[in-house]
């Protein structure tokens, strides 16, 4: 039996619900508002253990979001001058970062969307929104599903996308997790098998080279620290490529342990790519639901989804999507107990 609860009302008088779900040593609450997952919960030998960035009130959400647990979409991530070309004709996109960039599909994005709950059981939540033709200078209604579902100690997400004219799909979780709950993920020890990476400019678009990790701060091929020290400084928000091409069924992306409580993330998905994000651009002056105002690398996100910049780049595995045409992403979390 689903437990579907009020959670505000935006400006313009629509309610916004909570999704509050339960699963075999895992519980979550997930907002029609973003599609954005609140709060996930693992049970511990010590306890139930919060392991995302999650606000209390919905109007922090509207205030600050750093988008936290949102679905970014259109096209999540970033695209360069917010335009490409399509079947021979141009698309000017909205730029929301520095004037000169698309975001995680622009200034009223899906993150900022009130979605429909289509249905819900005790362990599922599934949504939907429809994109009109033009919306935030896409070509094409767009309809898009999402899926949460709880099982043992695991999240699926499941999401899902049609088109009635040809145009560019990329859409990305966006939680952010802390394995300790205690701010400062920079220790997790962390394990991520991509040979190479999509390195980025200034503005942080990719150049369009896959550069190999080897002897570089990118290498997690082998777990280490997030942060190690090397005697480089990085600030992690790039692409790493654990493959070139979508698969059929979930596949390891990653792996990391929190320090603290040696609670373990593993990440599966379908995707090719994993942005890593390691927040180091965290700017709220909102507490979260632990009490703490989140500051600067006290949350991370692995985000599966195509390559940032698709749409300038031919050999980036492609973002456009056909009427008759189905995109599918299937990204699953799973919890693991210290020994």
């Amino acid at each position: 039996m689903s437990d579907v609860r009020p959670f505000g009302t935006l400006p313009d008088g629509r309610a916004v619900h909570e999704i509050r779900l339960v699963g075999d040593g895992i519980r979550a609450s997930v907002l029609t508002y973003g599609a954005v997952l609140r709060d996930l919960e693992v049970e511990t030998p010590s306890g139930w253990r919060r392991v995302v960035l999650g606000y209390p009130r919905l109007e922090d959400y509207l205030a600050h979001s750093n988008y936290f647990g949102c679905i970014a979409g259109r096209c999540a991530n970033r695209i360069r001058d917010g335009r490409f070309t399509l079947d021979g004709v141009e698309h000017q996109l909205t730029l929301n970062e520095k004037g000169r960039t698309h975001l995680h599909g622009g200034v009223d994005g899906f993150d900022q969307r009130l979605w429909t709950l289509d249905g819900a059981t005790a362990n599922e939540a599934h949504l939907s929104l429809v994109s009109p033709d033009g919306d935030q200078g896409y070509p094409g209604t767009l309809t898009a599903t999402v899926t949460y579902r709880l099982g043992a100690r695991s999240a699926d997400l499941v999401m899902t996308a049609a088109t009635d004219r040809p145009t560019l799909v990329n859409l990305a979780g966006h939680s952010y997790f802390d394995l300790d709950d205690a701010g400062d993920i920079t220790a997790h020890e962390t394990m991520i098998p991509a040979e190479t990476y999509t390195p980025v400019d200034a503005d942080l678009i990719p150049t369009g080279v896959l550069a190999p990790v080897a002897g570089t701060p990118f290498d997690f091929r082998a777990p280490r620290r997030f942060h190690e020290a090397t005697g480089q400084t990085v600030a992690y928000d790039h692409n790493f490529v654990v493959a070139e091409t979508p698969a059929p069924a979930p596949r390891l992306m990653a792996r990391v342990r929190g320090p603290k409580t040696g609670l373990t993330l593993e990440v599966h998905s379908t995707e090719p790519g994993l942005q890593v994000y390691d927040g180091n651009m965290i700017a709220t002056p909102a507490a979260t639901l632990s009490g703490r105002v989140p500051q600067v690398n006290d949350g991370f996100c692995l985000e599966p989804q195509r390559f940032p910049d698709a749409p300038h780049h031919p050999a980036f595995p492609s973002v456009v999507l056909r009427p008759g045409e189905t995109y599918r992403q299937e990204t699953a979390y799973r919890f693991i107990l210290p020994d």
